[in-house]
Order: structure tokens, then C-alpha cells, then sequence
């Protein structure tokens, strides 16, 4: 008899229908698992095999074969457990084996018969709701199923209890989809004393979903300033969420089936290896920059990251995706971030202060610097140097404007621009291009020939030119002005990175 059981398989966003074939048969005990198994689905037979042991069942003394249909797609993870197991008790006639095909199943299994969790089962849910079937899964994750919408969803324990709900006799309770509340923000701007030009430099990024490199001597609260920003981004829309949450499943870091609310903050120490970065490794996962899809990637002492690590983001930071190629097959990840990176402007930190600056200034300061390649530099919309603090910076009150204040202005910004770009995939200003950023961002004659005139002094490429114009109208946006007028396009050039000259 042969019992077949539906699972998927990732390749990146995307779950892609597997189908997992039991057959027991008359010959020597064997049990085999065949289609392109990795290391860990090729051991689910020993956990399988101890999982039934647990329950007290044992497995024939006949000839086990399971096939992972289509043979030639690779099959990685510990996911595919759960299904081996329920087709190797419908094979055996323990349960129903025609009720089995009416879901998907997807989780791993104890030695003990328990069903851990596994990464993944947001989008296994939504590809189940899309066939028209149900969805089997560990206990602790339906919560994060039963937010694909009306499909059944079957969460699991143990396998025990997963026997006896489908011999009727002790139904499981259908989960319910886990709370969705929105964390407090990490930091306030009434936290930052003084820095008026980086808060603003900070407010224009938020705006209009710009990158932003901050420079300046240590503690002068580029950190501080960075983590504020979640607290001024406009919250995710439930499509947006949504987004967010199916990359965090598939990492498996979906806490308790809730669904991300907050825009995400991720950053990684400057010793992160490029996979870990960008995605990749043994078994393809999101790295960092896809992990904060639709928020804030933060990279403090820029420099100290490898070149090569810095110079993986260029395709992120242009397209907003992140492609890992592999011999058998290619994976994207979604990627559209905000980058904001701190540095010092030199190795030691002090260059503009005589008194604690070290012995090879300003020498030291050009040979830190140039760690960073133009190409990265040129992809980054707003260059803000920030000032030490004082000691009677330290001593004033704290601002009387904080974050509710600027997100306010922000969430007006964000308002026009989701009106303007209504129909035409594009979220923010940063997004824009061809066309629709022709269209949305011409300057006024004295805009253009202010432009015209920078783009000359300034030696700006092609897309340090459209920087310009998209941060040009972010100004205008949040100025609640229709046309760029000179003033906004001066400002959004007063944070260009200017070329090095020979």
C-alpha cells in the first residue's frame, strides 16, 4: 500500500508542493528515504523510527520506501518529520490514509513522540489556503498558522494526540491566531540633546525611506539616534506585516504565532560574515538585510565590516531583493531596507580635536575611509556629520519635541507619497525610478538649474543625481509642497557626499 501526504518545500518566500510517498512492502526491513533528502530529512527515519517506539508502536518488518516527489527538487530540513510519519501510519492502517490527503503537514519530531516546532509554517499555511486544504502543525505554531485565514488548521502536540484526532476519538481545539501588538519604540528623541542638523538629517530618511550614514566622534550619540528611528517610521500596513512576518517564519523567529507589528531593527556585529549578511550558507536562509525587510538595517563602525561584506549590499540597496545562486537552484529574498550606518572618522575617533587626536592624523582618518568603496558611498542618500557633545549640551533640559512630533510629520509625508504612487508599486520616495520618479519629482527652473550647476561642481553620477531628486522630494513632502523648489533641492544637496577630488 502506498500513502501520500502533502508538505512543501522552501526556496525562499516560496513553498513549492512536495509530495511524500510511503510504501510498505514484502522484502528485507529496510527503510529508505529517497528524492533528494539533505542530511536532516535523510535522518528523520531515526526519529521517525523512535517516535513510534514512544507511542508503542513498531515499524514492519517489511521494506520502507519514501519517495520526496518531485525527485529532483532538493529537500532540506527537519520539517519533513511530521509527514514521513503520518504516511507511514496510513500505509501501516492506523489511521485513515485517504484523510491524510486533505492536508499539508509540516513539523519535526521528538524522540518521544513530540512535535517541535519547525521554520516555515506561516507560508506553509498560505500555500495550503491556496489549494483548498487544511493544515497540520506543531501545537505551539498554529497560532502563527490560523493567521493564513479560514483554512483548518491542526496543531499538534504530540503524535499521540495527533492519532487520536484523527480516529475521532479526542479532537484537537483549532487554534487561534496569536495577538499582534505593537512593542514600545527602542528610544525617544527627547533621549538626544542637541544635533539638530542629524534629527533632521534622521527625519528626512524616515520620510521618505532614505539611507543615511552618520559620522562623528565617539558617544556622540549616532547609536542612540539610529535606534530612534523605528520610533518615527509609520507602522506597518497588515500587508506589510505580513511580509515581514513570512521572512521571520521561514528564519524560524516568529515568537508565540504573533505576527510583527513594529518595523524591524536589526544590527549585526561588524564581525558578520557575508552569508550571514545577505543570506545563504548550507541550507539557505535570510541573512540580516532581508531580516529587516521593510525596516532599519543598522551598521555601527562601518568601516570595521569587511570590504567584501559591505560590497554584497550594492544589489540589495538597488533592487530590493537579495538573489543567493546555488548550482541546483537560485533563492531570493525580499530585501527593501532602510540602511542607516554610524562611523567614526577615523581608526581613534578624534580627528577634529587636536588634543586626543593620535599621532598620524589626518592620514589616519583617509586610510580609515577608504575602507568604505564609492560605489556603496554613492548608494547612500544622506551624509550627516555629528557634532561632540558638550558638557552644556548635557546639562540643558530634554528637547520639547520628541518622537511624537516627527513621526506626525513623517506619517503626513508618508500620506502624500502613498497617494502619489497609488497603483504603481512604489512605496516611497526612495523606490522611485524612470518614469514615476520623472513624474513625480521635477524640479521648478530655478530647482533645475541649481541642479544642473551641483551636478557639475559635485561630479554626481547618474544615480547620486536621482538621490538628489528623490531626497529633493522628501524636503518638499514634508515642506507640504507640491513642486521642488530651490530650497529643497539645496538642502537635499547639502547632505550629498561631494567626489573626491584629484
Amino acid at each position: 500500500m502506498v500513502a501520500h501526504v502533502a508538505t512543501v518545500a522552501f526556496l525562499g518566500l516560496e513553498a513549492r508542493a512536495v509530495e511524500v510517498q510511503v510504501q510498505v512492502a514484502p522484502g528485507l526491513p529496510a527503510f529508505v528515504v529517497v528524492g533528494l533528502p539533505d542530511k536532516a530529512v535523510a535522518e528523520s527515519r531515526e526519529r521517525v523510527r523512535a517516535a513510534l517506539s514512544a507511542i508503542g508502536l513498531a515499524l514492519p518488518p517489511k521494506r520502507i520506501t519514501v519517495n520526496l516527489s518531485p525527485a529532483d527538487l532538493p529537500k532540506e530540513g527537519s520539517h519533513y518529520d511530521l509527514p514521513i510519519a503520518l504516511g507511514l501510519l496510513g500505509a501501516m492502517g492506523v489511521i485513515d490514509a485517504e484523510t491524510l490527503g486533505d492536508y499539508v503537514v509540516v513539523g519535526e519530531l521528538g524522540l518521544d513522540g513530540r512535535v517541535a516546532p519547525a521554520p516555515g509554517v506561516l507560508l506553509a499555511a498560505l500555500h495550503a489556503s491556496e489549494r483548498g486544504l487544511g493544515l497540520v502543525c506543531p501545537a505551539v505554531q498554529g497560532p502563527e498558522a490560523a493567521w493564513a485565514g479560514t483554512i483548518e488548521v491542526i496543531g499538534a502536540p504530540d503524535l499521540l494526540s495527533l492519532i487520536g484526532h484523527f480516529k475521532g476519538g479526542a479532537p484537537l481545539v483549532p487554534p487561534v491566531p496569536g495577538s499582534a501588538e505593537l512593542p514600545a519604540p527602542l528610544a525617544d528623541l527627547k533621549q538626544v540633546k542637541g544635533q539638530e542638523s542629524a534629527k533632521r538629517a534622521l527625519e528626512i530618511a524616515a520620510a521618505g525611506g532614505h539611507n543615511l550614514l552618520m559620522s562623528g566622534p565617539p558617544g556622540a550619540g549616532k547609536s542612540l539616534m539610529a535606534a530612534c528611528l523605528t520610533g518615527i517610521l509609520p507602522e506597518l500596513t497588515p500587508a506589510e506585516a505580513l511580509e515581514v512576518s513570512m521572512v521571520a517564519s521561514v528564519a524560524g523567529e516568529l515568537q508565540d504565532g504573533r505576527l510583527i507589528r513594529a518595523r524591524p531593527f536589526r544590527s549585526p556585529h561588524h564581525s558578520a560574515s557575508m552569508a550571514a549578511l545577505v543570506g545563504g550558507g548550507l541550507k539557505v536562509r535570510p541573512g540580516e538585510v532581508s531580516l529587516a525587510h521593510l525596516g532599519v538595517l543598522f551598521l555601527d563602525e562601518l568601516p570595521e565590516f569587511q570590504r567584501a561584506v559591505l560590497d554584497s549590499l550594492r544589489q540589495p540597496l538597488e533592487t530590493g531583493k537579495v538573489s543567493v545562486a546555488r548550482a541546483n537552484a537560485h533563492v531570493t529574498f525580499p530585501a527593501r531596507v532602510q540602511l542607516v550606518a554610524a562611523m567614526n572618522p577615523c581608526r581613534c575617533g578624534h580627528l577634529d580635536d587636536p588634543a586626543l587626536a593620535c599621532s598620524r592624523a589626518p592620514k589616519c582618518a583617509v586610510d580609515y575611509q577608504t575602507k568604505l568603496s564609492g560605489p556603496l558611498l554613492d548608494r547612500i542618500d544622506l551624509h550627516v556629520e555629528v557634532a561632540s557633545v558638550s558638557a552644556a549640551d548635557l546639562v540643558l533640559p530634554p528637547p520639547a519635541e520628541g518622537s511624537a512630533e516627527v513621526a506626525a510629520r513623517v506619517a503626513a509625508a508618508r500620506a502624500i507619497q502613498t497617494a502619489r504612487y497609488a497603483g504603481k508599486g512604489v512605496r516611497t520616495n526612495a523606490e522611485a525610478d524612470g518614469e514615476v520618479l520623472d513624474a513625480a519629482a521635477t524640479p521648478d527652473e530655478a530647482g533645475r538649474k541649481l541642479l544642473a550647476q551641483a551636478a557639475e561642481a559635485m561630479r554626481l553620477s547618474a544615480r547620486g543625481y536621482h538621490r538628489v531628486l528623490r531626497v529633493s522630494r522628501t524636503v518638499a513632502d514634508l515642506a507640504g509642497a507640491e513642486t521642488i523648489g530651490r530650497m529643497h533641492v539645496a538642502e537635499a544637496l547639502s547632505y550629498r557626499r561631494r567626489a573626491p577630488t584629484n
